[in-house]
C-alpha cells in the first residue's frame, strides 16, 4: 500500500516522529487525564493547554470498518482492503487501515495492535493488524 505523504506541522510532528520510531503517540491532558486524538494544542474535554505526548499501548478493538473494493484516488492499494475505526485501549478512536488479514476475517470487536509501514526512509504510517490468537 502506498500513500501520499502528509505534511507534519508543529501540532502533529511528535505523532509522525513516533510513527517513524515505532511508537504510537497520543496527547494526554494534565488536569483531566484525557488521552485524545487527533492532535490539538487544547484538550477537547476541558480545553486546558497543559498537554503532553505519551506513547500509547498500541492496542485496541475494532469499532467499525468497511471493505473498499477500489483504491481511493491518488492511492495505490491491493483491493479489497479494510478501512477501520479502532478504539484504542486508552480511549481515543482513530481512523486507519487494517493489514495482515483477509477482508472476510474482519469483525467488529476484534482485538488489534498497531504496526508501522515505512513509506520513505524518514516516514512511516501507523496501521493496525489483528492480535495473533494465543493457542
Amino acid at each position: 500500500m502506498r500513500f501520499d505523504i502528509p505534511s507534519p506541522d508543529l501540532e502533529t510532528q511528535p505523532f509522525w516522529d513516533g510513527c517513524r520510531d515505532g511508537a504510537l503517540m497520543l496527547q494526554h491532558c494534565g488536569p483531566c487525564g484525557e488521552a485524545y486524538f487527533p492532535p490539538s494544542p487544547y484538550c477537547p474535554r476541558c480545553l486546558s493547554d497543559d498537554v503532553e505526548w505519551k506513547a500509547a499501548s498500541g492496542r485496541g478493538r475494532l469499532h467499525t470498518y468497511l471493505i473498499a473494493h477500489r483504491p481511493a484516488p491518488g492511492f495505490e492499494a491491493d483491493v479489497p482492503y479494510a478501512i477501520a475505526i479502532v478504539e484504542l485501549d486508552e480511549g481515543p478512536r482513530v481512523m486507519t487501515n487494517l493489514v495482515d488479514c483477509e477482508p472476510d476475517e474482519v469483525h467488529i470487536g476484534m482485538p488489534v495492535e498497531v504496526t508501522f509501514r515505512d513509506q520513505t526512509d524518514e516516514f512511516a504510517l501507523a496501521m493496525f493488524r489483528p492480535v495473533p490468537s494465543e493457542a
